[in-house]
């Protein structure tokens, strides 16, 4: 046995150095390397003697999981395996996808938020603040990888329903992407996280000396606008075919950006957008069981920002494909604020708020507004836990056969009633679905499984077909067949269970169609780049990373 051959190594893995490969997540297979493959990579001393299978490894990172005491310490250690080996990272979100998303993503994430500054480890995606003005395009070239696809990018300023949390929103992108590679396939080398960090008004962070983010107060105005437009600017210079996605700004910049930048760049907002086609698929699912049609309904909306204004533009274009018009579908809407019913009467109507202010009387108490305005639908983006209280819910279970309840605010303190709330309230009639996970319910011997409107049955699915056909924008068509694709793959079995969506085990298949369907909306109305007409299903699949070891012999 020689020594290694730096240059033959080189050429075979592009590392000069066998404990590069094992440092390297997306070649390292740990004890998985072949007695063959470590004599070819030099290996052998550097590992355990005995060989084991990616089955067997899956067995030890399961029970490993398994056995942690809490939510966080489960999140840490799947952070710790995508860092370490990120195939086997992957392989086990896949197979374990209800259990682990919950972790990766909404709710767990939230806490690893707030606590990523003590938690940190080692960097997975870019940090670009104020005092990078004038150099972000170098920044960017600093990245590894040159094929970027999509970009997930925040400034942390409302994460979730927790507020601001300056750079320790890093959590998000990073879990976004692991679910754009678990969902749908996209390959991890073509992912960056990205946080802009312009400072945090969070004044626990800015007296907690850990903090890892500049410790000053947020900026805003020219110089933030600036650095914006400067990223948006370095990313179609250094990643061309790059897909932005904005996630989790706050509401005075949120719809903001998205209008600025829709259509100068391939880019959208999930919580806009993507949180809307959610929702929509639910509403449209919910109909199935209630019997009802979608330009009929009433939606009363509990939240006034950036998700609840979004979810009310993809309604009322789905409302105007069955033939409304679109001021007549505005009338349908009510929306409701920590000052009560937007009215017009009020003088901070900006924006969307305007558009969707109504003429009623100004009302602060919910369930007077319930009574009045008898929607069939309640929808809760507010952020505020326990907002759909008791006699909230009665009233819309006296209004409505079957009122449809939507609790949409996330992490899971933050929902708006409880899956349990919500089915005893109504006695059992209620069509529930919420943003944060709830376990089945019981309710006088029938057991409901409440649907999660999981932005991850949209976005990965959207992104995947945007990036197979180069789309050079994301349209809010695309949005729309992506929530008609996922209420129509909820079956009847679901439905009859309460779930207005289907099971996320099912969530590959999802995505696949989802990004079939926005392939065709792109090449219909002109903007793929690549056409793949016929070819798009088999194209897609191939392209699709599997999660499995690559041979190296």
């Amino acid at each position: 046995m020689e020594n290694y051959d730096a240059e033959k190594l080189q050429a075979l893995t592009g590392h000069a150095s066998p404990m590069d490969i094992l440092h390297d997540p997306s070649q390292n297979k740990g004890v998985a390397f072949t007695h063959e493959e470590r004599e070819r990579l030099c290996l052998r001393g550097l590992l355990p003697p005995r060989p084991l299978s990616m089955e067997a490894q899956l067995e030890r990172v399961k029970a490993n999981f398994f056995s942690k005491p809490n939510n966080l310490e489960k999140y840490i250690f799947l952070t710790a395996l995508q860092e370490r080996n990120e195939t086997l990272f992957y392989r086990f979100v896949r197979e374990n996808i209800e259990q682990t998303l919950p972790i990766i993503y909404t709710p767990t994430v939230g806490e690893a938020c707030q606590t990523y500054s003590q938690i940190f480890r080692r960097p997975q995606g870019m940090f670009i603040s104020l005092e990078d003005r004038g150099h972000v395009r170098e920044l960017l070239g600093n990245w590894e990888h040159k094929d970027v696809r999509v970009i997930v990018v925040t400034d942390g300023s409302r994460i979730l329903g927790l507020g601001d949390q300056g750079a320790n929103g890093m959590g998000i992108p990073v879990g976004k992407l692991a679910l754009y590679t678990a969902c749908a396939g996209i390959p991890p080398i073509h992912c960056l996280p990205i946080t802009i960090d312009v400072g945090t008004n969070n004044e626990d962070l800015l007296n907690d000396p850990l903090y890892v983010g500049l410790q000053h107060k947020r900026v805003g105005g020219d110089d933030y606008d600036g650095l914006i437009e400067e990223f948006v600017q370095a990313v179609g210079d250094a990643f061309p075919r790059a897909m932005i996605q904005f996630e989790d700004f706050s509401n005075d910049n949120a719809f903001r950006l998205l209008d600025k930048y829709r259509n100068r760049v391939c880019a959208f907002n999930d919580d806009i957008q993507g949180t809307a086609a959610v929702a929509l698929a639910g509403l449209l699912a919910s109909l199935r069981i209630t019997e009802g049609e979608l330009k009929r309904q009433k939606f009363l909306f509990m939240g006034a920002g950036s998700a609840g204004f979004g979810i009310a533009d993809l309604i009322l274009l789905a409302m105007e494909q069955q033939g409304m018009p679109r001021e007549e579908g505005l009338k349908r809407f009510r929306f409701m604020d920590s000052r009560g019913v937007v009215t017009r009467q009020r003088d901070d109507l900006t924006g969307r708020k305007g558009e969707f202010a109504c003429d009623d009387a100004p009302e602060k108490d919910l369930e007077k507004v319930v009574e009045s305005f008898q929607p069939t639908a309640l929808i809760g983006v507010s952020g505020r836990g326990g907002a759909f209280y008791e006699e909230v819910v009665r009233a819309m279970a006296r209004i409505n056969q079957r009122p449809i309840i939507f609790a949409l605010s996330n992490p899971t303190s933050k929902a708006e009633c409880t899956a349990e709330q919500c089915y005893s309230w109504t006695e059992g009639r209620g069509v529930f679905a919420s943003g944060s996970p709830f376990d089945p319910v019981t309710w006088q011997g029938k057991t409901f499984v409440p649907g999660q409107g999981n932005n991850a049955y949209c976005f990965p699915g959207i992104g995947l077909g945007v990036i197979m056909c180069q789309a050079k924008h994301v349209t809010d068509e695309m949005f729309l067949v992506a929530a008609q694709t996922l209420a129509e793959i909820t079956d009847e079995a679901d439905l009859n269970k309460g779930r207005v969506y289907p099971s996320l085990q099912d969530i590959r298949a999802v995505s696949l169609k989802t990004a079939l369907a926005v392939i065709k909306v792109a090449e219909e109305r002109g903007l793929a780049k690549t056409p793949l007409g016929e070819n798009a299903e088999e194209r897609t699949r191939s392209w699709m990373c599997s999660a499995r070891y690559r041979s190296y012999v």
